[in-house]
């Protein structure tokens, strides 16, 4: 049993403040896209955002930052502390392409440890892993010193790493952390979906 946590609380400033997880790819936004996958692998649903307007016909609940003003560290604090199981999957509001087999993996994985975060080539997938709730503490101390990387919260946690070989039988399209983050990147997801399709 876990529970699974949306952030779509960003900026997106590089997109001209347009909300990521409300971009259409395909037929249909990312907000609703995670939510059809993540549903299939939890048991609890919710979404962080402070502008709570903008997801309130989704069928989820939706959470404040309790630390307002903290990034994705504060995000993933405020998921953790309002779920109702131990393991909770945090999930960047702006990947579209994610898959139920591979948030199942991850979930199983972060059941023996604080963390379990996905290695790609580019580095730690923090806001693609999954985090027990014995982490709050860690996240509470980091804030409080205006720590406000999730990176560094690795070094005060147990971790399991989920490697190459085990990404890449999930992943054979290579397409499970692409992330938009720029008109470029939402172009490129675009063409991404395009090719799926056909």
């Amino acid at each position: 049993m876990c529970t699974a946590v949306i952030l779509a609380g960003g900026h997106g400033r590089r997109m001209g403040g347009q909300p990521k997880a409300l971009l259409q790819v395909g037929r249909t936004r990312i907000i609703d896209r995670q939510l059809s996958t993540i549903r299939a692998v939890a048991q609890h649903v919710a979404i962080v955002a402070n502008d709570r307007e903008l997801y309130g016909d989704l069928g989820v609940q939706v959470w404040s930052d309790v630390r307002p003003g903290c990034g994705p560290l504060g995000g993933i604090l405020t998921a953790l502390v309002n779920a109702s199981t131990t393991v909770t999957l945090i999930i960047a509001g702006d990947m579209p392409f994610l898959t139920a087999k591979f948030l199942r993996f991850l979930a199983e994985a972060g059941r023996e440890v604080d963390v379990a975060i996905p290695c790609t080539p580019e580095g730690h997938q923090p806001l693609c892993a999954a985090y027990n709730q014995s982490c709050i503490d860690a996240i509470k101390h980091n804030l409080d010193a205006g720590i406000f990387k999730v990176s560094e919260l690795t070094s005060a946690v147990t971790v399991r790493e989920i490697g190459l070989d085990d990404i890449a039988t999930l992943d054979p399209d290579g397409t499970l952390f692409f992330n938009i983050n720029t008109p470029d990147d939402y172009a490129t997801a675009l063409q991404m979906e395009r090719r799926h399709l056909r």
